[in-house]
């Protein structure tokens, strides 16, 4: 088997964000004390005027980006997951979302391939989170390439967003020249099918195409969609495919309520769409600390589990 090409999103995010902040003056950065994990460092180094070094007060790290969002800047604030999400979430509810600045919140060491950090670090609640909040666009960036890209179109919308990524490197699935046509609330069909539809998301979408590709040796057609965006979702898309296949796997790296998982069923449901189906994340509990492939063996995150539900679903 083909050694695949990897890349950090970390990395993709902190050195697009330099990129950026020649293009916008008005962009400036704050984090809460994790800048070399979270990688906004590169833009600290290169722009020390407009890098806010906040402590661990990540509340007040929320509040004080939407004071500089009124003042007309572009806002981008970085911590990890739990932080981002957990700690501030009533500064995001009330300074962010209800006021709807210029914010945006891009998270890190989401989901449980923080590995050994053990459940205190593991996020599996913020895209549920973030996106019950009004206002709030909800991103899931798959791989550095498209990373990058998300995080321009970050810079260019307005209003208050969140993107999470994890903490390890990935595979690149993507070229620059193919993610350039993506666009915030529309998924990108990645690999077509007609017998079952695979909707991932974040991490997921590698192991959602390794699953497309043991099952197409099998026999078994899977259209592959990855769903980048979680708030808008693309409700037409799932709709086309719930008529085009004969079943709709979604998987997250991410609980699977209030998520991806979650909100695909939403759409099956107040459309009335009859259609096989079922969410693959995490079912509802704290995971164990450990290594990330261990971890996401253990708890259902892999091509083969993805295989195997396809086609549990396809022969019932």
């Amino acid at each position: 088997m083909t050694e695949k090409l990897m890349g950090n999103p970390r990395n993709a995010y902190g050195e697009k964000l330099v990129e950026l902040g020649a293009r916008y003056p008005n962009l400036v950065v704050l984090d809460a004390d994790l800048s070399k994990s979270t990688k906004t460092i590169l833009f600290a180094k290169k722009y020390p005027n407009r890098f806010f070094e906040m402590g661990v007060a990540e509340a007040n790290m929320m509040s004080t980006a939407a004071g500089l969002a009124s003042c007309g800047k572009i806002a981008f604030v970085s911590t990890f997951a739990v932080f981002a999400t957990g700690r501030a979430y009533d500064q995001i509810r009330m300074d962010l979302a209800y006021s709807q600045v210029n914010v945006k919140i891009f998270a890190t060491h989401g989901g449980i391939s923080v590995g050994k950090d053990g459940a205190s670090h593991q996020m599996i609640e913020d895209l549920a989170l973030m996106r019950v909040l009004p206002n709030m666009t909800v991103l899931a960036p798959s791989d550095a390439t498209q990373t990058e890209k998300i995080v321009e179109l970050m810079a260019e919308h307005k209003g208050p967003m969140y993107a999470r990524v994890g903490r390890a490197d990935v595979p690149v699935i993507y070229d620059r020249s193919y993610v350039e046509t993506l666009e915030i609330g529309r998924g990108m069909i990645v690999e077509d099918g007609d017998d079952a539809t695979i909707i991932a998301c974040g991490t997921m979408v590698d192991a959602a195409l390794d699953a497309h590709k043991i099952l197409l040796k099998e026999g078994i057609s899977t259209r592959v969609i990855d769903m980048h965006t979680i708030k808008p979702l693309d409700e037409k898309l799932i709709l086309r495919s719930s008529r085009k296949t004969n079943a709709i796997v979604t998987i997250e790296e991410h609980s699977i309520i209030g998520g991806l998982g979650a909100a695909v069923a939403e759409v099956l449901a107040e459309n009335s769409a009859s259609i096989r189906f079922k969410r693959m994340g995490i079912e509802d509990k704290f995971c164990e600390s450990g290594d990330p492939k261990d971890l996401l063996e253990k708890y259902g995150l892999t091509a083969k589990h993805v295989v195997r539900q396809v086609k549990k679903l396809l022969k019932n």
